[in-house]
């Protein structure tokens, strides 16, 4: 991938006052054009005159946070604004971004002339204490929200959807978010792992049971799934090469629309 222009500093305190130090943005060209229109847009629509940033700078300030994830007092002194400016502009730019994220419905569009698609789930990582258990992954035993993937045959993002507390189990969320009936309805066949057993319609799963239990006829179709499976893993290294997705220290209402944005900016950029 391109690099965006490493033309932001942001600062680090210490005890002996403030130092800046530079810091490069490893997303495409494309994706900084792409946002930077968007919000060039959003002011002619909302008739803004004037701003701290130009919409080229606001661009690189929410991808900075989104990819880097740096704080927002960190990028603040880096862009020389203020604090509270830098959180009103990355959120102005991940609202833009999100409300231009592919619906399930759009995404089952896309997908419905490829041969199959894959679904998994992911846990992103929150601070949460252990008082809050509806954000408790019993699996990955830590607290976090569940996210749902489609990807295409070769591993390319297609949809995420909303984030929903950790303690949702991957079958149950893929039914809440109508992904298997939307599959179902399109006849598309999709490979998921042994989380998604009982999902029915057109979702299949490997073997149930002990590897060892397990006939040959069985193991062999495990392998053959497992191998066209592993594919997914690329989508998801693909959303979590976005920083601020490893460890989310924001309101949990604001995660869905973080995803989306994300999901928006990876599909730009493979435009």
């Amino acid at each position: 991938m391109h690099r965006a222009p490493r033309s932001f500093a942001p600062c680090v305190n210490n005890a002996c006052g403030q130092y800046i130090y530079p810091s490069g943005v490893d997303v495409s060209s494309s994706a900084l054009r792409f946002l930077s229109a968007k919000l060039r847009q959003r002011r002619q629509e909302l008739g803004t005159r004037w701003r701290r940033l130009s919409s080229g700078r606001q661009a690189l300030l929410a991808l900075a946070h989104l990819r880097n994830g740096h704080p927002y007092a960190q990028l603040a002194a880096g862009f020389g604004i203020g604090t509270t400016t830098a959180y009103r502009y990355i959120t102005e730019a991940v609202e833009v971004l999100a409300a231009l994220a592919p619906t399930l419905t759009e995404a089952v569009r896309t997908a419905s002339p490829k041969a199959f698609v894959l679904l998994d789930g992911t846990l992103l990582p929150i601070d949460r204490i252990a008082a809050d258990r509806p954000y408790y992954s019993g699996k990955h035993r830590r607290h976090g929200m569940n996210v749902q993937v489609l990807a295409d045959p070769f591993g390319r993002l297609l949809w995420a959807s909303p984030a929903l507390p950790g303690a949702v189990h991957d079958v149950r969320a893929a039914r809440e978010h109508g992904i298997v009936d939307a599959l179902a309805e399109a006849g598309i066949p999709c490979w998921a792992d042994k989380g998604y057993r009982g999902a029915g319609g057109t979702v299949r799963t490997p073997c149930w049971g002990r590897w060892e239990t397990l006939s040959t006829g069985q193991q062999a179709v495990n392998r053959s799934h497992a191998k066209i499976r592993a594919l997914v893993e690329q989508a998801m290294a693909t959303l979590k090469s976005w920083r601020l997705l490893r460890k989310l220290r924001c309101s949990t209402t604001r995660i869905t629309n973080i995803v989306q944005a994300v999901l928006t900016l990876q599909l730009a950029s493979s435009d």
